[in-house]
């Protein structure tokens, strides 16, 4: 009997038919009453949609259009931890308890449940036990002029001791200083007297010294009853003046009529007019306030120099020396100022008052003869002349 040969590669394709007939019947479909419809698959948790939670907490943000300068300004916290949160570089974050507060207000922010973001959070990064860090940028290393300062001050302190050390070394083998004789000491001793001692009076200066005299208080001596110094210089003693009394004024060598012998200021409104006039005899301050304190004119006048003062009610005039301006009131003199402050006012009604004048000499006094009517009643009239022969 004749047998049909087959090669060996028609026994690895039929092998391989097999195994794909095998393989196709093993993945079959289910038959239709056994398939089970599940429904939807059930959404995803933003937080858990990433793999870790810096990533879902920046897609979040990234989703709802949101930068980092705005969150910061949201959460009040730098954007360098937020970047670090995102990027969970957890060692340029503070320490634990400061990271998870973080991560609760940039979850608040962004609208999720934070304490679903603390807890994947802690899951991903459990607990280790190992000690706080330091807070981020607080140098560890000391400040090194703290030490040099130290030591700066130990130098000194040292110095001074040494020196101390030394001062009374050399003190204690330096010899002791001489004594007078016992004698001399008890002389010096008994002419010591007991009581006020008294001073003498102090020596006049030499000829040919330029130091000048002693000052002396005039008056002094004889208030307190002290004798007089009998080297001091017979100088006459000057007449006594009251305190604040200005200098005097030569009344008769003022001008009668006011003369512009310089600048004349006025208010400056032409329709305001003007009586009184001051005119400064020397250099002086004039100041003129209103009724409520308000300054109108102030200025440093000089010598000659006038003011228009205007009419106007309250006006006060308040100069530097009384007796350094003339009043002038419709151009005819009225003397000096009476008082550093006066009303305008009153200057134009009344007379300045003007300080006492210097001493003149003694003048014969005039003696006013009476009117005519009174001098022909008490002067008897004359007898008529005697006919010549």
């Amino acid at each position: 009997m004749l047998r049909k040969r087959t090669s060996k590669k028609a026994d690895t394709a039929r092998g391989r038919l097999r195994a794909a007939l095998n393989f196709g019947a093993s993945e079959a479909p289910a038959p239709a009453h056994e398939i089970v419809d599940a429904g939807p698959p059930p959404p995803v948790d933003p937080l858990h949609a990433h793999e870790t939670l810096g990533e879902a907490l920046k897609a979040i943000r990234q989703e709802k259009g949101l930068t980092l300068p705005e969150l910061a300004d949201r959460t009040r916290v730098r954007r360098a931890y937020l970047e670090a949160i995102e990027e969970m570089r957890l060692d340029a974050l503070p320490s634990r308890p400061f990271t998870i507060g973080y991560i609760r207000a940039y979850a608040t922010a962004l609208g999720l449940d934070p304490d679903l973001a603390t807890e994947r959070f802690k899951s991903d990064e459990p607990v280790l036990d190992e000690p706080l860090r330091a807070p981020v940028g607080v140098p560890d290393e000391k400040d090194p002029r703290v030490a040099a300062f130290l030591i700066g001050a130990l130098i000194i302190i040292a110095a001074i001791v040494l020196w101390n050390v030394a001062q009374r070394a050399m003190m204690a083998a330096a010899p002791p200083p001489p004594l007078a004789p016992p004698a001399q000491t008890a002389k010096a001793l008994g002419q010591i007297k007991s009581g006020t001692v008294e001073l003498g009076y102090p020596l006049p200066a030499p000829v040919e010294s330029t130091t000048p005299p002693p000052y002396e208080t005039p008056g002094l001596a004889a208030a307190m009853g002290v004798k007089t110094d009998p080297n001091a210089p017979n100088t006459p003693a000057p007449p006594p003046t009251k305190v604040g009394e200005p200098p005097p004024v030569n009344l008769a060598a003022l001008p009668s009529t006011f003369q512009p012998q310089g600048r004349v200021y006025d208010a400056g409104n032409p329709q305001l007019t003007s009586v009184v006039t001051v005119q400064a005899i020397k250099a002086g301050a004039l100041i003129v306030r209103g009724p409520d304190g308000s300054v109108y004119f102030a200025r440093q006048l000089a010598k000659g120099e006038a003011y228009r003062v205007p009419q106007l009610a309250g006006l006060t005039l308040d100069v530097s020396a009384p007796h350094d301006f003339q009043v002038f009131v419709s151009g005819q003199s009225k003397g000096v100022l009476p008082a550093q402050q006066v009303l305008a006012s009153k200057l134009a009604t009344t007379p300045a008052v003007a300080p006492p004048a210097a001493p003149r000499p003694a003048t014969p006094t005039l003696i006013t003869p009476p009117p005519p009517a009174a001098k022909a009643a008490a002067v008897p009239a004359p007898k008529p002349a005697a006919p010549r022969p």
